[in-house]
């Protein structure tokens, strides 16, 4: 039996028992007494007042209950359970859900809705919301890959499974401090964009409120290599017989090559495949699905390529791929070996592979070649829209003497470069 000195109030509908527990003051309601309350056979409530009682069932479970009225209709909303809620904060949390009731909402409607929120927030990491922008991009399976080897390795284990809304500039800096230090410049940089694009994608889609690589975007400085300028005729030259002295991997330097001497993207040559090549016609088809437009790109072939070409093929003629991958021949060969060729000969932070189209493009240009034809070799739209609608023309023939001189330039400029170095080296 409940204590004689508390009392419950009995409300018209509600089970009481005649032996329930009575008090003087609904407000006189303690802690201590509250842990004294007994079961009973039925039942009953203990008032702590303005409409909040604890309900204590015949198993001995005790929940708080707060009674109140919206819209003209009486409600009853579950606060919690005693003694993990004490009677401090029960009535803590009865005065917030009466701040919801003067708004208009029920609160077990609105508690319900944000369990409903925290889980969609929860099921909203930025790993999976990184991997579905991935996954919408209008790239090459390959790109995608990359991408996504990207972020596994400097951002996911940071961040991957926190809910998008709740990362925070802190957390951004903090992965790109790390990246610039253990990965480089030139990793931070595209962490930086690549995270800032898959925030604005959350923003849009209503999974996040901001970007939070916006505040710090400017912390870090910029890469200061500047990768893509043009290389001096020097330099090409000092490049290349640095690539041709490495004693590495045989395909890498091939693939290296091949891309100087086409002007490709690095992507279009690690993946170039034998069944694009017809050396007898010196020609390079790349199929569209392979473009970063789209679009059948064909390259005329230099001397120097289809010899190298020629050389390859006994190596690799039987594979699928020029040049395949160390572990999985069945695969293409990565371009982070580019990267770590150049690591290895001292040229990481002065060149990028992606420099070899911007070196190729100024020197062509200033030799006086065709703009036209050098930008239909990089594979560029035309930007003016009316000549891109009238001009079709491929200058494919004008384009193989372009490309032979470019080739007998890289010839000149190693030789030159290689010469001037023996009374050094003597």
């Amino acid at each position: 039996m409940p204590p004689n000195h508390l009392e419950t109030r009995m409300d018209a509908g509600d089970a009481a028992v005649s032996h329930a527990p009575k008090s003087p003051t609904r407000r006189g309601i303690s802690d201590a007494a509250l842990r004294a309350a007994k079961p009973t056979s039925k039942p009953y409530k203990l008032f702590a007042g303005n409409g909040l009682y604890l309900e204590v069932k015949p198993n001995g479970a005790k929940h708080w209950r707060w009674k109140y009225r919206l819209l003209g209709k009486e409600n009853r909303v579950a606060l919690g359970s005693y003694p993990k809620l004490p009677l401090r904060e029960a009535r803590e949390a009865m005065e917030a859900a009466r701040k919801l009731v003067e708004q208009g909402k029920h609160p077990a409607q609105q508690k319900r809705l944000d369990r409903i929120k925290l889980g969609l927030e929860h099921s909203n990491t930025f790993e999976i919301i990184a991997r579905e922008w991935v996954g919408l991009r209008d790239w090459q399976e390959v790109t995608k890959a990359r991408r996504l080897n990207m972020l596994e390795r400097v951002v996911f284990p940071h961040i991957g499974a926190l809910p998008v809304r709740q990362v925070e500039p802190a957390h951004v800096l903090d992965i790109l401090r790390r990246a610039d230090a253990n990965n480089g410049n030139s990793v931070m940089c595209e962490a930086k964009r690549t995270m800032s694009a898959i925030f604005e994608f959350a923003v849009s889609t209503l999974r996040a409120k901001v970007d939070p690589v916006y505040p710090v975007r400017k912390a870090l400085p910029a890469n200061k290599t500047q990768h893509k300028r043009p290389l001096s005729f020097e330099e090409v030259g000092a490049l290349l017989n640095a690539v041709e002295g490495h004693g590495g991997y045989y395909q890498i330097q091939a693939a290296f090559f091949l891309m100087w001497l086409t002007l490709a993207r690095p992507s279009e040559v690690i993946e170039a495949e034998w069944c694009e090549f017809d050396l007898d016609q010196a020609l390079w088809r790349i199929p569209a699905q392979r473009m970063k437009k789209r679009k059948e790109h064909l390259i005329p072939l230099p001397a120097q390529a289809v010899a190298l070409l020629r050389s390859l093929h006994t190596l690799t003629g039987n594979r699928t791929h020029l040049f395949p991958h160390r572990d999985d021949r069945r695969k293409p060969m990565v371009t982070a070996s580019f990267r770590q060729m150049l690591k290895a000969l001292g040229w990481a932070g002065k060149f990028s592979p992606h420099a070899t189209r911007t070196t190729g493009s100024t020197r062509l240009n200033e030799m006086g070649f065709s703009p036209d034809w050098i930008e239909r070799q990089l594979a560029h739209d035309e930007p003016n829209a009316v000549r891109r609608t009238y001009n079709h023309a491929d200058y494919l023939k004008d384009r193989a003497i372009m490309m032979q001189r470019w080739a007998d330039l890289l010839d000149e400029w190693k030789k030159k470069t290689a010469d001037a170095m023996k009374p050094v080296l003597g």
